[in-house]
């Protein structure tokens, strides 16, 4: 028993999981968990592409929220998640901190793949006249299209990280975070163990099927 509280073996560990994984509270927390994410992953790829063709297009913007960038990158998750949830509630804050977290990635990676869109492309769609929506379109879409695909991998890595620690340090209900917080508080290291793996696996599941997205997007592409 003692040996089981500091170091459970892997078939306690198996056995805890096939006995989480026959109760419906495993699947509900484990659903909102990657909903709270997921959702905070969106926004802020959305946000991130938003700032990147905004700032592209008034470089003075540029500068100035250049440095809020720079802050948010080097700030720590644990001091964002105790600043923050001083105005937001802790349900909603783990999607907030996810949302910090990949926005600077997205920003970044676009806006370099605006910056290095081919030059003569550009002269190209003006000699010819191309619109705005075409030139959008046929020029700068290839041309960013890989930083941004690039930047999706990083952000999710970074998301499920920064999301799970924002639910540890914050408790919301039906979580992830919340279980893993209460199995170190009451000593359950089986459990702890437990949703530990299901931490890596669902991170290897979300990787891998970001992945494979990609690749068949490249396939298409190239079709």
């Amino acid at each position: 028993m003692g040996r089981e509280l500091l170091l459970p073996g892997p078939l306690a560990v198996l056995r805890r999981l096939v006995t989480m994984a026959s109760e419906g509270s495993f699947w509900r927390v484990t659903l909102m968990s990657l909903v709270r994410i997921l959702l905070g992953a969106v926004c802020g790829l959305a946000l991130g592409t938003l700032l990147a063709a905004v700032t592209a297009c008034f470089s003075p913007l540029d500068d100035l929220l250049m440095p809020l960038l720079t802050l948010i990158r080097s700030t720590p998750v644990a001091s964002f998640i105790l600043l923050i949830l001083i105005w937001v509630g802790r349900d909603i804050l783990p999607s907030v901190i996810v949302l910090l977290m990949t926005t600077p990635v997205v920003w970044e990676n676009v806006s370099a793949g605006v910056r290095n869109t081919d030059p003569l492309l550009l002269e190209m769609a003006r000699v010819y006249q191309f619109g705005l929506g075409r030139t959008l379109r046929l020029v700068y879409v290839p041309a960013i299209m890989p930083h941004f695909l690039s930047a999706c991998q990083t952000a999710l890595g970074l998301a499920w990280k920064a999301g799970v620690a924002a639910e540890v340090l914050t408790v919301p209900r039906l979580s992830i975070g919340k279980q893993l917080y209460e199995s170190k508080l009451y000593l359950e290291t089986v459990d702890l163990f437990a949703w530990t793996v299901v931490v890596i696996l669902l991170s290897l599941i979300l990787e891998r099927l970001l992945s494979a997205a990609i690749g068949r997007f490249r396939k298409g592409g190239r079709g």
